[in-house]
């Protein structure tokens, strides 16, 4: 691996934050970049630039058959002014277990969390300081061979990208309608649905926009076989609060492994929770509701934190929760995570990496 080169220059313009964010518009001055090629040793070319827009082949490999991954996370400005990162290492350990299962190469996890460290530095004025504001990171690899051809590629960019974001809740922690779909699915055993992949993301857009003329928010899928089991919303994992237990889907293959999701797992255990991961259908999420031992229902995930859920729709069955008011667990579950994040509270599980 070559070193790090900042090929940085006073024309690159300044740092300015926009007074109103909206998600994933606004990017930083810099970005970072290396190359992987095959014939000449593989990854190389690593530096920190001014970000500007790719040059790449109509024949690029990822255009045509789709290999490319990505990762999400978050820096946050501290109440004592530093700038720190959640459990990133667990992001670049994902990213490469994505990597491999697409066929591509994987990096070195900490050269590039050295890449990511020394970008922040650099683009460190980009880091908001207001309330439940911070920086999502994109990191993100793809083919770029000039090849039409299914087969692996053999030339790569890996990328990080910033964005200065606001509040995912502008009004306040709300619940949000989830609908639940039996007619699509999202991934099979054996797929890549564990994978972050762009074109699982592409493959949820139509269920999405279906859901949205419904007045529901997000779409949540059952299994591919049975279609009974629940799974993932595809923008994050869910949890079920029962009576006498909090479950979410157990890993088996076909849903992410969401870091917000292992941290909430984490945290529930350090409570004292009877926590399990196995399948949960949506007919014991209804009968149970029924009977009422259903207290809350939740997403997580790294955009939200987390999502309470106000209403769940399965077939004509409608499931009510608060609409007005998130769950209890749920919004004491958010408050515990964004107060280690922006360092209100103390680290205990040592989440937290300082940008130094």
């Amino acid at each position: 691996m070559s070193k790090l080169i900042f090929d940085l220059n006073e024309s690159d313009g300044k740092n300015k934050i926009p007074e109103e964010l909206i998600f994933g518009r606004t990017f930083t001055t810099h970005l970072f970049e290396m190359e992987y090629i095959e014939s000449e040793g593989g990854w190389q070319d690593a530096k920190i630039r001014k970000n500007s827009d790719l040059n790449l082949s109509p024949a690029a490999s990822v255009i045509h058959y789709g290999q490319s991954i990505f990762e999400g996370l978050k820096a946050y400005k501290t109440k004592d002014g530093e700038i720190s990162l959640f459990r990133p290492r667990k992001n670049f350990e994902r990213l490469n277990r994505s990597a491999e299962k697409m066929c591509i190469p994987e990096i070195d996890i900490d050269f590039a969390l050295n890449g990511l460290m020394e970008l922040i530095k650099v683009d460190k004025d980009w880091v908001p300081d207001k309330p439940d504001h911070s920086l999502y990171i994109r990191p993100y690899m793809f083919a770029v061979d000039p090849y039409i051809g299914v087969k692996p590629g053999e030339h790569y960019k890996f990328i990080i990208l910033l964005s200065p974001v606001g509040p995912y809740y502008p009004q306040g922690f709300k619940p949000v309608p989830i609908i639940v779909t039996d007619k699509y699915v999202r991934a099979v055993r054996g797929g890549v649905g564990e994978c972050k992949t762009a074109g699982n993301y592409a493959a949820s857009l139509y269920a999405q926009r279906e859901a949205l003329k419904e007045g529901y928010t997000q779409v949540l899928y059952l299994d591919a076989i049975e279609r009974k089991y629940i799974e993932e919303v595809g923008t994050m994992n869910m949890f079920v609060q029962f009576k006498d237990e909090v479950a979410t889907p157990r890993l088996s293959g076909t849903i992410l492994h969401g870091i917000t999701r292992m941290s909430v797992l984490e945290i529930l255990k350090d409570w004292d929770f009877n926590v399990n991961e196995r399948d949960i259908s949506i007919h014991e999420i209804v009968d149970s509701y029924n009977e009422g031992n259903v207290v809350e229902l939740f997403g997580t995930g790294t955009a939200a934190v987390i999502s309470s859920i106000s209403k769940l729709k399965y077939n004509e069955t409608i499931l009510n929760f608060n609409s007005d008011h998130a769950g209890e667990l749920g919004t004491k579950l958010y408050k515990e995570l964004t107060d280690i994040q922006y360092g209100r509270k103390k680290d205990r599980f040592n989440w937290m990496t300082i940008v130094k």
